[in-house]
């Protein structure tokens, strides 16, 4: 009999042990569920062999390469046959048998490892994958848990961690190399940016913050923190988003009813802009000089010329905004900075609870009358009429805190306050698309209970999780197995190799 007709004799023998095990009398009496978890654990094992059982077949078929020279010239000219290696896979572990090349003084290389484009460790690149799906799905001990159930693989905590970590390292140079098609058309193109703090271990802190939370016995109280002090165990991720959107022109009664015309509350609205084509980064690793650069180097990429809109969405951060503003100066593009106007209605809820009682519905009817003053365009009129109502009211200075907070952020953010000319052109106004993406990317996985990160892992989790929301993790996973060859295998060798389909 040749090789191949003898090759899955193993695994065809445990293909028969189970259909004969069902066909038995007693078989009958199993439930549906029990011959579930009997058909689960029996034919992994059958496709385990069925892998094995290749990889042997591939063991008997190799042949010795004509010539094979490493990438600095020095040529295997000994082999050793029978070298074995264990991988680990989904559907547990296997030995493959190959063919070394060697020579004196240099690293072995294995031609059939390229060929099957062997991880550089022990584990799969489907055990890796797997790993980064369920990490940036939950938490790690979720993840340990759900890989090991899913393939019996035996897989460490700590190494379904290290996985999801590799599987992340190729996630910036994929955005990098993946232009959008640029688009010339009056669409808006839509960018924003925001920081959520991450609680992170002592070594992964940033070194100012580090050395706040050193100084933490300094603090007024032993057991709780004061007003305003705070733990200093949180290092900040930066998030970034770009889309495109078709303009949308509403007028102010689009936005806030007239309080003072019941009639208006009926009237029918204009909807706001639709985001489409999102994409989103972020960063706990980087700066946020560092992610709004790449903020801008997507939002070029779908405008090289700059001939389209660009609005800019943020929560009106002094420090936000002189980056934003000096990364747009250093690309020559003009951007037209909005600050988000929930922002600004808490300013002004603020305010009002300065001059009205909890719960007072002409609360409500007073922080609408000055939003839509501001929505106008007339912050500054805002302002004032804010400061009058504060001073007839008769506010001692230890009461009007709100009130003078809210004037203060009018007068000093008025630039960024053009909401006439947004409503106008038809431009969003308030920053849900980023405010979501801290919830879903930061808060709904590296800010649950009890978590505190290392910096490698929380940056690896991030990334994925924003990889997944853009909808590119499948491509991207595609390209990081392209990478891992060349990095694993083509760069070891002088002559170009094709790995495997």
């Amino acid at each position: 009999m040749t090789a191949t007709e003898t090759a899955f004799a193993a695994s065809r023998g445990l293909f028969e042990q189970v259909a004969t095990d069902l066909a038995a009398p007693d078989a009958a009496a199993l439930t549906h569920s029990a011959l579930e978890d009997l058909l689960a654990a029996r034919m992994r094992e059958v496709t385990r062999q069925l892998f094995q059982d290749h990889l042997d077949l591939r063991a008997v078929r190799e042949r010795r390469a004509g010539q094979v020279v490493d990438a600095i010239g020095v040529e295997r000219t000994r082999i050793e046959r029978g070298r074995a290696r264990i991988l680990a896979t989904v559907f547990g572990k296997v030995t493959a048998t190959r063919i070394a090349y060697r020579a004196t003084g240099a690293a072995d290389l294995h031609l059939a490892d390229a060929a099957l484009n062997m991880p550089a460790g022990m584990h799969s690149l489907g055990l890796a994958k797997l790993a980064a799906t369920e990490s940036a799905r939950g938490s790690f001990a979720e993840a340990f848990d759900r890989v090991n159930t899913l393939t019996g693989a035996g897989i460490g905590h700590r190494q379904v961690q290290e996985l999801a970590v590799a599987a992340a390292a190729d996630i910036d140079a994929f955005y990098q190399a993946l232009v959008p098609e640029p688009c010339t058309d009056a669409t808006l193109l839509v960018l924003s940016t925001d920081g959520k703090g991450v609680v992170m271990r002592p070594e992964a802190l940033r070194e100012a913050t580090a050395k706040a939370a050193a100084a933490k016995n300094g603090n007024k109280m032993a057991t709780r923190l004061a007003p305003g002090e705070k733990h200093g165990r949180k290092r900040m991720a930066t998030l970034g988003t770009v889309y495109d959107t078709e303009p949308a022109p509403r007028t102010v009664d689009d936005i806030i009813a007239d309080p003072v015309d019941p009639a208006d509350v009926e009237k029918e609205r204009r909807p706001g802009p639709k985001a489409r084509s999102k994409w989103l980064c972020g960063s706990v690793n980087d700066t946020a000089e560092q992610v709004i650069a790449a903020v801008f180097d997507q939002a070029e990429a779908r405008d090289p010329d700059h001939l389209r809109t660009w609005v800019v969405l943020v929560d009106g951060a002094r420090h936000q905004l002189d980056l934003i503003q000096a990364e747009a100066g250093r690309r020559n593009v003009t951007v037209h900075i909005l600050i988000d106007i929930i922002h600004v209605l808490e300013y002004l809820w603020d305010a009002a609870h300065c001059l009205h009682p909890a719960g007072d519905r002409e609360a409500e009817a007073w922080v609408a009358g000055h939003a839509r003053t501001i929505l106008a365009g007339r912050s500054e009129h805002a302002a004032s009429s804010i400061t009058t109502a504060a001073e007839a009211a008769g506010l001692r200075p230890g009461s009007r805190k709100g009130i003078d907070d809210a004037v203060g952020y009018l007068r000093n953010k008025a630039a960024y306050l053009r909401y006439e000319l947004a409503l106008r052109e038809g431009f969003p106004i308030a920053t849900g698309i980023i405010e979501g993406a801290c919830r879903h990317l930061v808060k709904d996985r590296l800010d649950i209970t009890g978590a505190r990160w290392g910096l490698s892992g929380a940056e690896a989790v991030l990334k994925l999780r924003a990889l997944r929301s853009n909808g590119d993790f499948d491509i991207y996973w595609a390209w990081h197995e392209q990478q891992e060859f060349t990095r694993n295998h083509q760069a070891r060798y002088r002559d170009t190799l094709m790995p495997a389909a």
